[in-house]
């Protein structure tokens, strides 16, 4: 049975390749463009936030309820508004990526040590200067993180945005739901959604643990250790 979904598998990639690929990149796109919008108002929204601790409170609970709408609900506020597509798979992205990109630029930059910032403050910086050359620097790999998180639930999303007429693999598991023995076709669109997100979590995982000062300072120490050896 197993040897027989698997053979099912291979032949349905190998004659839908063309179709899956098409899915495969109008997916990752309407998920990258989703984050990308939220990363262009989040971040400095969370920059904003760590300046007027204030604000915080009510930004980030704003954020927070959000995230609490189910996707298919937000889908069917915004269709009605918006109509079907892509467009509105789009926007669904947007708003649930806002909370993990601000949250995450909030907490990176709150974080930075504040002995540090009154070094460059005493070395006759501004507070445009400190947040471009110091605050930023620092809590990169933290910001990073935010995006990963916002990329990894835009995967999802996307996916669900099948129900109101977008292109995304979502479409292939809807139609094995349909299906009497539908299994291969909810596999065959499951796994390339899986594998987007896993890819996605991988690469910025990655990308955070380089940019993460400690782990900076720990090879720069290793380094000279080696080096005074």
């Amino acid at each position: 049975m197993e040897g027989n979904l698997l053979q099912q598998l291979i032949e349905y990639y190998s004659v839908n390749f063309g179709y899956l690929w098409d899915l495969f990149i109008k997916h990752l796109l309407m998920s990258v463009y989703g984050v990308l919008f939220a990363a262009i108002v989040g971040i400095p929204l969370g920059i904003v936030i760590a300046r007027y601790k204030k604000l915080s409170w009510t930004i980030i609970t704003i954020a927070n309820i959000i995230q609490t709408v189910p996707v298919i609900a937000m889908l069917a506020i915004l269709m009605l508004v918006m109509g079907l597509g892509p467009t509105t798979v789009v926007v669904t992205v947007f708003l649930y990526a806002l909370l993990p990109i601000i949250k995450n630029t909030f907490t990176g930059i709150v974080s930075v040590d504040e002995n540090i910032k009154d070094a460059g403050k005493g070395m006759g910086m501004t507070r445009n200067q400190v947040l471009r050359m110091i605050e930023l620097p620092l809590s990169l790999s933290v910001i990073l993180g935010g995006l990963r998180i916002a990329l990894v639930v835009a995967i999802g999303v996307v996916a669900v945005g099948s129900f109101i007429g977008a292109p995304t693999l979502g479409d292939i598991v809807i139609r094995g739901t349909n299906a009497t023995d539908g299994t291969t076709f909810i596999l065959a669109g499951a796994i390339p959604i899986a594998l987007i997100a896993i890819l996605i979590d991988v690469f910025l995982r990655f990308l955070e643990k380089r940019l993460d000062p400690s782990n900076r300072t720990n090879k720069t120490k290793k380094h000279k250790a080696q080096t005074m050896n």
